[in-house]
């Protein structure tokens, strides 16, 4: 009986060391995680220093040059006076119209809902988007990131464009929830 009390004691006990090594190696699985986003997007950052250097119109060759590597056709860069706010026009791999409104500005900044506003007046009613796409080199402020949301807009923020940049493709991109994903809090100057 001594013995089988005993092996019933140890089994207990390794349950319990078992169980205590599960919970730390999950939480270290979370943190590292986390940790790991937070580095690529610090690199999505710092990989988009160029964007601040770019003009408003290579900027907008910069965008249809991701479009066009993400397989979209019929792409062109059309910004400039009178675009009643389209860029770059082209299609998606799937055939669906999208139709790009950019915008570089300081990434202190942020584009409100006004910008998204006027936008989406013209993207479907004037270039007959099926996808509405506003990429900034900036963030969006929440009353914009809202906006957007109830209208079916797709946001490119700074933090996006990053992916983007780094390889992410446009289609995934397009498919992200806004109200659900990304953040209005303006971009501190880096330290670096």
């Amino acid at each position: 009986m001594g013995t089988v009390l005993l092996a019933a004691l140890a089994a207990v006990v390794l349950a319990a060391v078992v169980a205590a090594l599960v919970r730390a190696g999950r939480r270290e699985a979370r943190a590292e995680k986390e940790r790991l986003a937070e580095d690529a997007q610090r690199q999505a950052r710092r990989s988009l220093a160029a964007v601040w250097t770019m003009d408003d119109r290579v900027f907008e060759e910069y965008v249809a040059e991701l479009c066009r590597r993400d397989g979209c056709t019929q792409v062109e860069r059309v910004g400039g006076s009178g675009d009643l706010g389209a860029d770059v026009i082209g299609y998606l791999p799937d055939g669906r119209k999208i139709v790009v409104q950019v915008k570089r500005f300081a990434k202190h900044r942020s584009v409100g809902s006004r910008d998204i506003q006027t936008f989406n007046g013209t993207a479907r009613a004037e270039h007959h988007a099926d996808v509405p796409v506003f990429v900034a080199s900036c963030v969006f402020t929440n009353p914009a990131r809202k906006f957007a949301a109830r209208h079916g807009l797709c946001l490119i923020d700074v933090d996006l464009l990053g992916f983007w940049n780094n390889g992410t493709t446009l289609t995934s991109l397009v498919e992200l929830d806004i109200g659900r994903s990304g953040t209005n809090r303006k971009l501190s100057p880096d330290p670096d």
